[in-house]
């Protein structure tokens, strides 16, 4: 918990500053003020983060968070629970679609393991593992406190690692059977939602099995009765592994102060638990796509956020950040490599005026 706290505790905004310095840049830059709208508010962003001017990324990765859900007992799920460990030994190989878009645009995969079922004494695979999945949370809470706070913390110490060994972009994804129906558990509680309105078809289901999976997570709902004041106690009771870690990665970017990147639907609800927790860790935080799942344009909405793009992909497993990673990186790009008002020999307040009609 001494880690958590520290960390809610160490979280600033912005760098207001930092912000100004960059608007005056890009607004002296040969073009109409605010005429590369997101892209230029990622730079201002981009500074207020670092503190700093900055002018391309050194090193990006992937973190995903892997675990087993308890809730795959009541079938609702279309996957077969040892599909866990089989797409997180296939990450290892790097085969996946998280992988080929990773290679594709120049970034490193994190995994990983807080709760698979089967251990993996693979390499590349980091051991954090706290149990061997979680409970079935139609019948009890999913985890203990103590086991949300110790996932949590997991996701901030693998954010401190990576900074410390000099990555400066972040993105977010995960890997668990299960996980949409935690997802949706989560963002129904905190949301206040009808899970009605929240849960979607995941990986496959068919009519009458997605209608199974809207009542056992009512079900679990009503058994566990979380409180929606408390983000630890409705983890606890409705979440995952997976989803706690990655609240804790949207809590440590902010803490050390990196961008992050949020995947889909599952890693949009761990970073509205984050957001919960500390308000100021939006700044942080950029929305890669909107992903299939119906749930997730609910939770975008919870945080006002807007995604990059709609690719309408579903994926999970971070496949929607080397997207995002691309349009910041161009972003950057694009802003260090225009001409100044005074390098295109162009009077910035003549065109000004030209443009306004004067």
């Amino acid at each position: 918990m001494k880690l958590l706290k520290e960390t809610l505790d160490n979280i600033r905004g912005l760098n207001e500053t930092q912000c100004k310095k960059a608007k005056d840049f890009i607004d002296n830059l040969s073009k109409p003020i605010g005429s590369l709208g997101v892209l230029e508010d990622i730079v201002i962003r981009l500074y207020g983060i670092k503190e700093k001017e900055v002018k391309n990324i050194n090193k990006k990765s992937i973190i995903i968070m892997c675990g087993d859900n308890g809730i795959v007992d009541e079938g609702v799920s279309a996957c077969p629970q040892d599909v866990t460990t089989i797409v997180m030994e296939n990450l290892t190989k790097g085969i996946t679609g998280v992988c080929a878009l990773s290679k594709y645009y120049g970034s490193d995969l994190t995994i990983v393991d807080l709760g698979a079922k089967k251990d993996l004494d693979i390499d590349k695979i980091i051991n954090k593992k706290i149990a061997y999945g979680t409970k079935n949370m139609s019948l009890e809470p999913a985890m203990t406190r103590a086991e949300v706070i110790q996932a949590i913390e997991s996701g901030i110490e693998t954010v401190k690692d990576l900074v410390e060994d000099g990555y400066d972009l972040l993105g977010t994804g995960e890997m668990g059977i299960g996980n949409t129906s935690t997802s949706a558990a989560i963002l129904s509680v905190l949301s206040g939602k009808d899970p009605e309105t929240v849960v979607g078809m995941g990986s496959g289901l068919t009519l009458k099995q997605y209608e199974h999976k809207k009542y056992i997570i009512k079900k679990a709902i009503d058994i566990n009765k979380p409180n929606k004041e408390d983000v630890l106690d409705v983890l606890s009771k409705v979440g995952g592994f997976d989803i706690a870690g990655l609240c804790g990665t949207f809590l440590g970017a902010a803490r050390y102060r990196v961008p992050i990147v949020i995947d889909g639907f599952i890693a949009s609800c761990s970073a509205l638990c984050a957001y919960r927790l500390n308000p100021k860790v939006k700044d942080y935080i950029f929305p890669s796509h909107l992903s299939e799942e119906i749930g997730a344009k609910y939770v975008m909405e919870e945080m006002e956020l807007e995604p990059l793009v709609n690719l309408k992909m579903r994926l999970g497993e971070g496949s929607g950040c080397p997207f995002a990673f691309n349009i910041i990186e161009s972003a950057l790009y694009t802003m260090h490599n225009m001409a100044s008002f005074q390098d295109a020999g162009i009077i910035k307040d003549d065109y000004i005026d030209i443009r306004e009609g004067k």
